[in-house]
């Protein structure tokens, strides 16, 4: 093997009802992606845990999550859908790479200090450490490439500096055991075992936010489910939601300059710009002058014309949860047979017995 082979993965945490942004912003990029590559998609119930300890209900949260991908396009059979749980070797190469990694990188983490918040002291280990994680999770399958967000940004230049010491640290066992390539990063020839982590950023992610505030970002955790238009709601929710959404007195502009400093319609035209698979400035080309009394119904039709079909069959797979199980234990199967692979060749480079 000269090079490593170009293989996709991206995970979904289950925790809480996926909505609109998480569909626009992360799953119909995961459905794009299938065409001309290898993907692996995973629902990180793992992750979960450093989010809220007790769930009460783990497993059906991750059978939604899962029924989204395959509602939405995913093919499992084609690809790989599975829980994390179901791969032990990710929290074991999770263990090697927190003994890779060092403090001060963990120190620089953005997102710990904000899920954190002034307490850090009572935050879990697996917060603190969760980047780590995540880096296993990408890397156990020798992950080349991934789907990201600006948060996601900076775990995964973590993740590409936990595999650059990993590489430098065990460079001659690696070169001994026959298992690496010769790649270089920068200016420096490295004989790397586990490849440099691309960011796959296909054109600006549209950022979904708040009905309710559009300063804010679209959330699962928002007390008000007015915020959000939820993957599972009915024709009648998401006519609701719209309807309700806040707005301000004026028309919509003619231009896209016209929307600075007007985040609520901001967001109304780029949810419908997405949904359509248009700029924002086509949107306003069609609707610039218009109230948004004109302007919501057309966005409703458009959201239900979309998602219903989606929601429909994830109500089916949610009926009757035998198919999605046998998805998730065959993933999960295909997932493991993989993960071994890696990590038997990593234990043999750390120099452990097995």
């Amino acid at each position: 093997m000269s090079e490593f082979k170009k293989l996709v993965f991206s995970g979904v945490q289950p925790t809480g009802n996926l909505h609109l942004g998480n569909y626009l912003g992360a799953i119909r990029k995961f459905v794009a992606l299938q065409d001309g590559n290898d993907c692996i998609y995973c629902v990180v119930d793992m992750h979960a845990l450093t989010a809220q300890l007790v769930h009460e209900d783990m497993p059906n949260q991750i059978r939604s999550i899962a029924a989204a991908f395959i509602a939405s396009g995913i093919d499992p059979e084609k690809h790989i859908v599975f829980n994390q749980s179901a791969v032990p070797q990710h929290a074991e190469l999770a263990w090697i790479f927190n003994c890779v990694a060092r403090i001060g990188w963990m120190n620089r983490m953005t997102q710990f200090k904000d899920k954190a918040g002034k307490d850090r002291e009572q935050a879990s280990l697996g917060l603190y450490a969760y980047p780590s994680l995540m880096a296993a999770d990408i890397l156990v399958y020798r992950g080349t490439h991934v789907p990201v967000g600006d948060d996601q940004k900076q775990h995964l230049e973590l993740a590409r500096d936990i595999a650059m010491k990993f590489n430098l640290d065990y460079a001659e066992h690696i070169r001994k055991a026959g298992y690496g390539i010769d790649i270089t990063v920068g200016d420096e020839p490295v004989h790397a075992y586990f490849p440099m982590v691309e960011p796959l950023i296909d054109g600006p992610a549209p950022r979904v936010m708040s009905l309710r505030d559009g300063t804010k970002k679209m959330s699962k955790s928002d007390p008000s489910d007015l915020s959000r238009i939820n993957l599972m709601d009915d024709e009648d929710a998401i006519s609701k939601k719209i309807r309700k959404a806040k707005t301000d007195p004026d028309g919509l502009p003619s231009e896209i300059d016209g929307l600075k400093g007007r985040p609520e319609a901001d967001n109304l035209v780029g949810i419908y710009a997405a949904l359509a698979d248009k700029s924002k400035a086509e949107v306003l080309s069609e609707f610039g002058g218009q109230q948004f009394s004109v302007f919501k119904p057309a966005l409703i039709d458009l959201s239900v014309n979309v998602l219903s079909p989606i929601t429909a069959e994830m109500r089916r797979l949610m009926a009757d949860t035998s198919h999605i199980d046998a998805i998730l234990r065959n993933g999960g199967e295909r997932a493991r047979a993989r993960a071994e692979v890696t990590m038997k060749e990593v234990r043999d480079i750390v120099g452990f017995l097995y």
